[in-house]
């Protein structure tokens, strides 16, 4: 086992932990209802690509940091993870600069006017559905896990090493599904970005 990086103070933790998961929740939920009036003369939705490359190196730096885990290569899985973290604010980064810049774009709007007719929806049919319901546990579990990556990362960091592998149980697979999905999701609304 790798020694702490940090000492411990569960209290101080705690309230950074609770007031920085609060505060991008709240940005991420504001963005939906705000978008900025600019256009910086290139394809915003490179943004969102960009977060779709994010996602997919976090999932493959979360099934390396596994392995190294598993193989009892603890400095690798430690530097892998906190590559992945570091990846995970890049993200938050990116996918603030595209909901600014971009705004929402809706599954099946084929003539992009921000309303879904019933022709658009009979198109859509039940791969809205599907998108619809990736979307929201994509949504719904990348709210949760924030908080839940952290308290990980700072019991491993704190080497709190039991603690540390009873949180990872729920927040590793939980993160994996987050990031495996924020590709897929990208491919399936892409078609839509106007």
């Amino acid at each position: 086992m790798l020694e702490a990086t940090f000492t411990k103070n569960d209290r101080k933790a705690y309230w950074i932990i609770g007031i920085f998961s609060v505060v991008v929740f709240g940005v991420i939920v504001a963005l939906g209802s705000f978008k900025l009036n600019y256009h910086p003369g290139f394809d915003v939705h490179i943004f969102a690509k960009f977060n779709a490359v994010i996602n997919s190196c976090v999932a493959v730096l979360l099934i390396v940091a596994l392995v190294a885990i598993k193989n009892g290569k603890y400095e690798l899985h430690r530097n892998v993870m906190l590559g992945a973290m570091f990846l995970s604010v890049l993200f938050l980064v990116s996918y603030i600069a595209h909901h600014l810049l971009a705004g929402e774009a809706k599954f099946g709007d084929l003539n992009h006017d921000g309303l879904l007719d019933a022709q658009e929806k009979l198109q859509a049919g039940s791969t809205r559905v599907v998108y619809l319901l990736l979307l929201a546990t994509h949504i719904v579990l990348a709210g949760i896990i924030l908080p839940f990556i952290l308290f990980t990362a700072y019991r491993a960091l704190t080497g709190e090493w039991e603690r540390h592998k009873k949180l990872a149980k729920y927040t590793w697979p939980l993160w994996l599904y987050v990031a495996v999905t924020g590709p897929i999701v990208y491919y399936l609304i892409s078609p839509y970005y106007h």
